[in-house]
């Protein structure tokens, strides 16, 4: 795929260990179209989280190119990226902020006039049916799923051209889970490119039209949805998990 019709591409990625000297990542090389909406699945330690950090700048590649829109990420400074490439982490925090006031958070940033603030606001909770009671609790009032919903709330008020989840539904019931989905594949029928990480086959089947598949640190599948063999897939995952599980045994 050519590079200028790309929205992201990755050509021969590499990230080492800082300390040991060991591949997190080997020779990755991918394009994304805008609006695809892309999973990664892999093992335990295939390099999913850390092929996400990269795309959003938490770390930077040993060797290799990133380009957004034809423009190397190396010189994109990091809070103009981000405000393109929007991250919900595993694991959220609301920096001591109460729910609505970090769904907002991100808008008093950037300057956005109080009227339009509260606009985003309102159509993101109505979207992913954040209940009022939530509204006025702080992160130690939150369950795990409930600040997941609010970050993705969060996340997705910037508008960013490109949304990255690591693991979005791990902590959400089977409603919940459904629910962000959906919203996932309205968000990208809009233009916004959304990659996820997870490792739920079910779901990354129902939800993407791209396929990338990683082990130990290399892609060994990069397919459109249509064309992937999921049974054997499934499998394939399965067995790599026991196989690293019995070595570390």
């Amino acid at each position: 795929m050519a590079q200028q019709q790309s929205q992201l591409y990755l050509n021969q990625v590499s990230l080492t260990a800082p300390v040991i000297p060991l591949y997190l990542l080997k020779d990755i090389s991918f394009a994304v179209e805008k609006g695809d909406r892309v999973a990664i699945v892999g093992a335990s330690g295939a390099g999913k989280t850390s092929l996400l950090r990269l795309l959003n700048k938490l770390s930077s590649p040993t060797s290799g190119y990133i380009y957004l829109e034809n423009q190397e990420y190396c010189t994109i400074p990091v809070i103009q990226l981000r405000k393109q490439v929007a991250m919900v982490l595993q694991e959220s925090k609301l920096l001591g902020m109460s729910a609505v006031e970090a769904i907002a958070y991100p808008l008093k940033l950037r300057g956005l006039k109080q009227r339009e603030i509260q606009q985003r606001c309102e159509y993101w909770i109505q979207q992913l049916n954040i209940p009022e009671s939530w509204l006025s609790r702080t992160e130690l009032q939150l369950s795990m799923g409930q600040k997941q919903l609010v970050a993705i709330a969060r996340a997705a008020v910037i508008q960013p051209k490109i949304l990255l989840l690591d693991e979005p539904t791990s902590a959400l019931d089977i409603g919940s889970a459904n629910r962000v989905i959906q919203i996932l594949a309205t968000l990208a029928e809009s233009e916004v490119t959304v990659i996820m990480v997870t490792h739920q086959i079910d779901l990354a089947q129902k939800f993407c039209t791209k396929l990338l598949h990683l082990e130990q640190g290399e892609l060994i599948e990069d397919s459109p949805s249509i064309k992937v063999d999921w049974v054997k897939l499934r499998r394939c995952i399965i067995q790599t998990q026991g196989q690293e599980t019995q070595e570390w045994s």
